[in-house]
């Protein structure tokens, strides 16, 4: 699966915050600041990703938690 540049830099903060199972999940935040990227700009791309099986995003009461599912 092809993954864009700003994609694999999400994908790889994903890995360095240790967000790898539903316990670990991380928000479009935490990964903006671990990947130096705007946040308006992880939030497309982890939509992306999740549209890839890449990620999974979690619905929770304030705020969506990510976690990647292929490591």
């Amino acid at each position: 699966m092809e993954l864009t540049e700003r994609e694999q830099k999400i994908v790889d903060a994903l890995k360095m915050l240790g967000a790898t199972s539903m316990d670990k999940l991380k928000t479009a935040d935490d990964v903006a600041r671990k990947a130096v990227v705007p946040k308006n700009l992880v939030s497309v791309d982890l939509l992306a990703l999740a549209n890839k099986k890449v990620v999974k995003r979690i619905v929770r009461e304030k705020s969506a938690g990510y976690y990647l599912l292929q490591i």
